[in-house]
């Protein structure tokens, strides 16, 4: 919104040179970003937010800047000479649609002359950016960019029988904007209509075949109030969006509607002559009493933390409009703990319906650098979720692991989502964004792993070759008419494992690493086991399904419940990224890994360190290369020796003696006794066990040369 600096000061006293004004106003909430010069004097360009409608005219900001250097606020002249005529009746107004169009005013001018505005007013609007068109035309906008409300000029003599029929749109109905462009409406659409066609679109624009031209001398001015939100509807489905609709669809101000009409007739009169007819028709259905809201002094400390003074509170809120009087019994003394106010709830600001609200008002005015920097009490005592402590243990884990955290937007190409999903029996259909900001962010994801490659792709494209990155957040799917939200873990990595130094050399990351992260990282939901395979997007035979160890051991034998999987990214999918290494991506609910936690957590009890010492055997195995470490580990557990404390994998090779189709494989056994020193007998029979064990389960032979 473009500020003429000397359009202000005809509200206003100011005080303040442009640029010292801008940066109070910024300081105030209204963030002015720029000033220039114009033929019209300084332009301050202000960004308005969506919840202050009121400041998209200069009226509002000059009650701002009335606000901000105590001074006094003057309305504009409103009052044109008026006619014996009266304007009922020359015209008619009917509104068959109250939920779409609230109030409409309808002011009758006769033999108006259309010719070139003065320049005043041609420099003014060329400064906001807008093109002069005629002195009638160019009135509307004027008086729209000054108060904050959109007008609309017909041709009465193009309107038959001279009246207005404010209705919906007739389902497939047709008109011809000013624009030129011909446009198909619908049944939700507001148009103001004559006695047989839509003559505009309701708050948006209006019809080519009423416009002012040359020829025009009796002119009927429209000034309404039309439903937000059917505005922002209507706007967006026809791609139309206006100086008038931008305003309608923030909640313009009802009650500006009939001093905007006659601001604008009189300026009309004032610059093209003619007749204003006496009064105005002004239908207006759903007036609303203005509502009260009530500022305490207690609730403004309690929120703020500090004391503002009785003057500078009624000040602030006096110059805003919202009319303070104190209500409670102390009222005749200064600053008293117990004051109270009741305010009176200005139409133009809708944004402000509760105490809070009037409590920023206060502080935006007094300073919000003049509160001390803390943390308002609340009401209620803060407590963590019950997830919280998983959460945490498993981003303390990644982070020691070398991962670090990405957190990016859940919105994602479709064609991109596709690649990822899983089109099984029941899955979750994609959840389409109505609104969405961009045509490659038109779905919510319904995988971690899309969002995920697509933030290894931008780092790997800006140099970055070794990658650790884990996202902990949600994924989308619709079932039904049902949205559906899961919690996921996602992990992604991608260039070395190991870095080259003195004594190793580098090594890429591969599935052995991935794999050994997810085990240790799961080591605090009770383990979690792998299996080969996965889904499509993961390449085949460098994939695997994850299962937690808790939960499969809860189903019956040969059943399986997935946590989810891991591998190296399918080729075809990162050939659509462009991608140009490997990449290594893993996925998890988070729910499952919340539950196990919590069990595995609640299932530890305390254990005396052992005063004996702990003996370590290694078993050098030959095996298939079918047979994993897993399996080996699973089946040494399985003999329920006490004195197990711990086994791990040592080292693994193949080639030399070892035949064609086996490994060698090194596992360490640690066996430890909490009540007395193990012998060397004790530890032979264990090890004699655990090799029985391992030849007739898993066909394994110890290795002898």
């Amino acid at each position: 919104m473009k500020i003429l600096y000397h359009w202000l000061k005809e509200f206003v006293a100011i005080p303040l040179e442009p640029r010292e004004l801008g940066s109070r106003l910024s300081l105030a909430g209204v963030a002015v970003d720029a000033i220039e010069e114009s033929p019209a004097g300084p332009v301050l360009d202000a960004e308005i937010t969506t919840n202050r409608p009121d400041l998209l005219g200069h009226l509002g900001v000059a009650r701002e800047v009335a606000a901000i250097v105590r001074s006094s606020f003057k309305m504009p002249e409103a009052q044109p000479k008026e006619s014996a005529e009266r304007a009922g009746d020359a015209t008619r107004v009917e509104i068959t649609c109250p939920d779409l169009c609230g109030r409409f005013t309808a002011r009758v001018l006769r033999a108006v002359r259309i010719g070139p505005s003065p320049d005043w007013l041609r420099q003014r609007l060329e400064a906001l950016g807008q093109t002069p068109i005629n002195n009638v035309v160019d009135a509307t906008n004027y008086v729209m960019f000054e108060l904050g409300h959109a007008l609309h000029a017909f041709d009465l003599d193009t309107l038959a029988e001279r009246r207005i029929v404010v209705r919906r749109a007739n389902p497939g109905e047709k008109m011809r904007t000013l624009d030129g462009i011909e446009r198909v409406l619908t049944r939700d659409m507001c148009v103001v209509a004559d006695a047989r066609r839509a003559v505009a679109i309701g708050g948006i624009m209006g019809g080519a075949e009423t416009e002012i031209s040359s020829a025009t001398r009796n002119l009927l001015l429209e000034c309404a109030w039309f439903d937000p939100i059917s505005i922002r509807r209507t706007s967006k489905a026809l791609g139309l969006r206006t100086e008038a609709s931008i305003r309608f669809e923030r909640r313009a101000d009802p009650e500006m509607a009939e001093r905007a009409s006659r601001r604008c007739a009189q300026l009309i009169q004032e610059i093209a002559g003619g007749e204003v007819l006496a009064g105005v028709v002004d239908v207006y259905p759903s007036r609303q009493p203005a509502a009260e809201l009530e500022l305490t002094r207690r609730e403004l400390l309690r929120v703020m933390g500090a004391d503002v003074p009785d003057a500078e509170i009624e000040g602030i809120l006096r110059a805003l409009g919202f009319e303070p009087q104190r209500t409670d019994a102390n009222r005749a003394g200064h600053d008293s703990l117990v004051a109270a106010w009741r305010c009176t709830q200005p139409s133009w600001r809708n944004d402000v319906a509760r105490e809070v609200d009037l409590i920023e008002e206060v502080a935006r005015h007094h300073g919000f650098d003049k509160f001390p920097p803390r943390l308002p009490a609340a009401r209620q005592p803060a407590r963590r979720l019950s997830h919280a402590n998983a959460l945490d243990a498993l981003r303390e884990r990644l982070i020691g692991l070398g991962y670090q955290e990405a957190v990016p937007i859940p919105f994602v190409d479709e064609v991109h989502d596709v690649l990822f999903r899983e089109e099984a029996a029941g899955a979750p259909g994609i959840a389409r964004l109505a609104n969405p900001l961009a045509e490659d962010a038109a779905v919510l994801r319904s995988t971690g792993a899309v969002t995920m490659v697509r933030t290894l792709e931008w780092n790997l494209n800006r140099g970055q070759r070794n990658l650790r990155l884990f996202e902990i957040g949600r994924v989308y799917g619709i079932e039904g008419s049902k949205s559906v939200e899961t919690p996921m873990l996602t992990l992604g990595a991608a260039g070395l494992a190991r870095e080259k130094s003195v004594h190793d050399s580098p090594r890429t990351f591969g599935l052995e690493d991935l794999k050994g992260d997810l085990e240790t990282l799961l080591e605090i939901c009770g383990g979690v086991q792998a299996e080969a395979g996965g889904p499509a997007w993961l390449q085949a035979g460098r994939a695997m399904r994850l299962a937690l160890v808790r939960e499969k051991s809860a189903l019956s034998a040969g059943d399986t419940k997935w946590a989810g999987a891991g591998g190296q990214l399918a080729r075809r999918v990162a050939e659509r990224f462009k991608l140009k290494q490997d990449v290594w991506v893993a996925q998890l609910q988070l729910d499952p890994l919340v539950r196990a936690f919590a069990a595995h957590r609640a299932g530890r009890h305390f254990v005396p360190l052992p005063r004996f010492p702990a003996v370590e055997r290694d078993f050098s195995l030959v095996v298939a290369d079918g047979v994993t470490f897993g399996r080996v580990a699973q089946t040494i557990r399985g003999l329920a020796v006490p004195e197990i404390e711990n086994i791990e994998a040592v080292d693994l090779f193949r080639g030399g003696a070892i035949p064609a189709g086996k490994h060698s494989l090194l596992v360490r056994v640690t066996l430890q006794s909490h009540e007395s020193t193990l012998t060397e007998a004790q530890v032979n029979e264990v090890s004699a066990r655990i090799v029985a064990a391992l030849e007739r389960e898993v066909g394994a032979t110890l290795r002898t040369g």
